[in-house]
């Protein structure tokens, strides 16, 4: 199947993107690895920040601030700097699209705080902003004709030299190696906090499985070691408990009824605070109650009822037991705006590193990063199939693919992959989470090592070839073993604590890593890890390089 551009994700920013990319003339098609309704975005709750007057330098100048603090210095002041000035043109087309956002008395939209924010900014529909923003896009997506390709699991990039020609997927419902050729590709398949199995607000299959096609492809990664961990989810389910908790007034208190932290701080700061009083044995709450029935049913609806259905918590009466949990990456593959190495290809949302989040991502950013470069990403793209035929497709790699699988099928297995995978989650959680050090992400490597060599000798129990969720299941292992590798590697390297990476043994920032670091796979579980190079040295190298 042949299309002007393909997009790879079906979040906010994939949608954004193929929204932009789509005319009266070309083809797009959006590819999912499940159901198009099911994204990480749609569960996002707590809102979109904006400066909403577009003229008011001032405030829009406290944002790329606000935002740059966040980050620890590691941010990208260009990137930020385009997000921040997007932000109110992006809102008014979310407006447009059919987001119904909360509103003021006056009619203007409403906005609340959220943590370390020094205005109100954050713009939201309720608590479940997210799911608002995605299900708007989809209805757009459908009426400019974009076509859906559901339960579509990619495997690798088709390329020609330094283009891409398309994607080599797994269609989930036959097992068939499907290829589907275009002009150019847009990866935004989310971030890789699943692999946090047990311990994180991502479903289990937010593996980081695009990130490891990246690095196939000969791509590189930029700052996996900072993995942002959300202060606050359900102690039983991990269900978030939404910033939005803390930006209406909720407490945080421990088991002596005592608040220890403040609320709206920075999450890498809270989320400290809160595991520092889980391991003196204390519990941790959050405190709606002073809030009162009426207003927690006005702004925390959708928080009310997963307390109230999941837990059996009243939360207008009682104390809800929390914990916090991996929630989004601030690591991806290393891009200036969108664009990366590979020619026609674009990379966007939570799985793109292009220097907005820095070390530490500010709350209310995320929605928006995914509007504004999806957006960008989508008029990229569509300008580059314009100007560009497709490339030929190397039928070397799909042959390889199509013997892979065919391997996975073939042989028996001992082995409880899900098991392996729910004990890859625990180990990174332990030894590669809010607070680590030398020893624990070294035991870590050795066993995540262990586990990849595993991962290789597992085969389906079940031969079905139609909707075989153990093919899936073995593939995303695979993948989430070689993005935990270059995690552990890349904080390995990072000898200082910064934003969202914490090490206890060596707990200060150091200026010496006031840079980040990018890792590429020379070949198959050989990592190469080194700071990135100075674009302007970059620049300066190439031309000496060209002129010789």
């Amino acid at each position: 199947m042949i299309y002007d551009v393909i997009v790879v994700g079906g979040g906010i920013a994939g949608l954004m993107a193929a929204i932009e990319a789509k005319n009266e003339n070309n083809k797009v098609a959006l590819i999912t690895k499940g159901n198009v309704f099911k994204s990480n975005s749609s569960m996002a709750s707590g809102g979109i920040n904006a400066v909403l007057d577009s003229n008011n330098t001032k405030e829009i100048n406290q944002h790329i601030n606000d935002t740059l603090i966040s980050g620890k210095g590691l941010g990208n002041k260009k990137a930020i700097t385009y997000m921040c000035k997007q932000a109110s043109k992006i809102v008014n087309k979310l407006v447009e699209y059919g987001v119904e956002f909360d509103r003021n008395e006056d009619g203007t939209i409403a906005q609340r705080p959220f943590g370390g924010g020094s205005s109100n900014r954050t713009c939201y529909v309720g608590d479940k902003t997210g799911s608002a923003i995605t299900m708007a896009l989809i209805k757009k997506a459908k009426t400019k004709g974009i076509t859906f390709l559901p339960n579509n699991y990619i495997l690798n990039l088709a390329k020609y030299q330094d283009r891409v020609s398309g994607v080599v997927s797994l269609n989930k419902d036959t097992s068939q190696v499907m290829i589907y050729s275009s002009k150019a590709v847009i990866l935004a398949g989310g971030g890789y906090a699943g692999i946090y199995r047990g311990y994180s607000t991502n479903a289990p299959d937010y593996t980081g499985d695009l990130l490891a096609v990246a690095l196939r492809a000969g791509l590189y990664l930029k700052d996996m070691e900072f993995v942002q961990f959300h202060p606050t989810g359900f102690v039983k389910t991990n269900y978030l408990v939404t910033e939005a908790a803390r930006g209406e007034g909720g407490y945080l208190v421990n088991s002596d009824g005592n608040r220890f932290v403040n609320e709206l701080d920075t999450r890498d700061k809270v989320a400290r605070a809160i595991l520092k009083e889980q391991l003196e044995g204390k519990k941790v709450f959050m405190d709606l109650r002073h809030l009162g029935l009426e207003k927690i049913q006005q702004k925390l609806p959708s928080l009310y009822n997963a307390a109230l259905n999941q837990t059996g918590i009243n939360l207008a009466e009682e104390l809800l037991e929390i914990k916090p949990v991996a929630h989004y990456t601030m690591g991806g593959v290393d891009v200036n705006m969108t664009k990366c190495e590979l020619k026609g290809l674009y990379v966007c949302g939570e799985m793109a590193s292009n220097g907005v989040h820095g070390a530490n991502r500010l709350g209310g950013n995320s929605l928006l990063e995914g509007c504004v470069f999806g957006e960008l990403a989508g008029m990229e793209a569509l300008k580059y199939s314009q100007e560009n035929e497709y490339s030929p497709i190397d039928y070397n790699t799909v042959i390889k693919d199509i013997e892979m699988i065919d391997f996975i099928f073939s042989g028996d297995t001992t082995k409880n992959f899900n098991a392996i995978r729910i004990s890859l989650g625990k180990t990174l959680f332990e030894k590669v989470g809010i607070i680590k050090n030398e020893l624990s992400l070294t035991l870590a490597f050795d066993y995540v090592k262990y586990l990849r060599q595993i991962s290789y000798t597992l085969h389906c129990i079940n031969k079905e070839k139609n909707n075989n969720v153990e093919l899936t299941a073995i593939l995303e292992l695979r993948n989430a073993l070689e993005i935990s590798e270059a995690i552990i590697l890349s904080a390995l390297k990072r000898k200082e604590s910064r934003g969202a990476h914490f090490r206890e043994d060596y707990p200060e920032q150091s200026k010496e890593y006031d840079r980040s670091f990018v890792v590429k796979e020379l070949k198959k579980g050989f990592f190469k890890i080194s700071f990135k190079e100075n674009e302007i040295l970059k620049i300066i190298k190439n031309l000496f390089i060209n002129k010789e």
